[in-house]
């Protein structure tokens, strides 16, 4: 494999088909279990792979260097290969600015509830940072990290969020059912991003917008990071309209 993308379950994944637009190589999509993760990071097989769930923290021992970003950020979801050393980068970060800017979602000083902790919340984390928003809640089920709070207390604390930001798998296909919370809870929300992609749709996003709150859903998202991840992979630029007919071309295909 030259150029690809890592992770658990790809299944559901757009990628192949956004980096062959984008690009003029062939991209691949090689899903791992844990037991071939590490004979994988350790053969170093590829030219640039990008990577995602559940892997975005777990590749960063095999990394000669990570980036600025990368490194505040503490994730990372693409890798260049330079002659046997690793290189990481996280596209994530400016992926969700360019969602939330597209979808004009202004941050700034609002507060803004993040539900899940994993490796992709990190990157949203930070760009919600850099947007100026007034309070960040990080939600998650697991509170053994500091700084995260239970759905409880943030259904009681709360419940004056601004903005959702969905960074878990809930509603992911093929589970799309699922949803990671109900925006009742939220009843001054008046926007709900979720990084999720497929479905084009999902069930969080569709309650928002029947709450009358904007929903928009990651297509936007994975498609801007995807550019950004082409122009480390082979040092050029692309030009920011072809998110735009990407997307399209995608939502009119699924």
């Amino acid at each position: 494999m030259k150029y690809g993308l890592i992770g658990e379950k790809l299944g559901h994944s757009y990628s192949k088909e956004i980096h062959e637009r984008l690009a003029d190589y062939t991209y691949e999509l090689c899903p791992l279990t844990r037991e071939e993760f590490t004979p994988f990071m350790e053969k170093k097989d590829f030219c640039a792979i990008n990577v995602t769930i559940p892997y975005k923290c777990d590749v960063i021992p095999y990394l000669a260097e990570m980036n600025e970003a990368a490194r505040a950020i503490g994730a990372v979801n693409t890798i260049v290969n330079r002659e046997g050393r690793l290189y990481g980068y996280n596209t994530d970060m400016p992926g969700f600015v360019y969602m939330a800017k597209k979808n004009n979602i202004d941050m700034k000083g609002k507060k803004v509830v993040v539900l899940g902790n994993g490796g992709a919340s990190q990157a949203v984390k930070a760009a919600i940072r850099s947007m100026d928003a007034a309070e960040l809640i990080v939600v998650g089920h697991r509170v053994m990290k500091e700084g995260v709070i239970t759905y409880e207390e943030c259904f009681a604390k709360h419940s004056d969020a601004d903005i959702v930001v969905n960074t878990s798998p809930v509603g992911m296909y093929p589970n799309v059912d699922a949803s990671p919370v109900d925006l009742t809870h939220f009843p001054k929300c008046q926007a709900v991003l979720d990084i999720i992609a497929n479905p084009l749709t999902t069930k969080l996003t569709a309650q928002a917008r029947e709450l009358g709150m904007t929903g928009v859903t990651g297509l936007e998202m994975l498609v801007a990071q995807a550019k950004y991840a082409v122009e480390i992979f082979l040092d050029t630029t692309i030009d920011e309209e072809k998110i735009d007919s990407i997307c399209q071309e995608l939502r009119e295909k699924f």
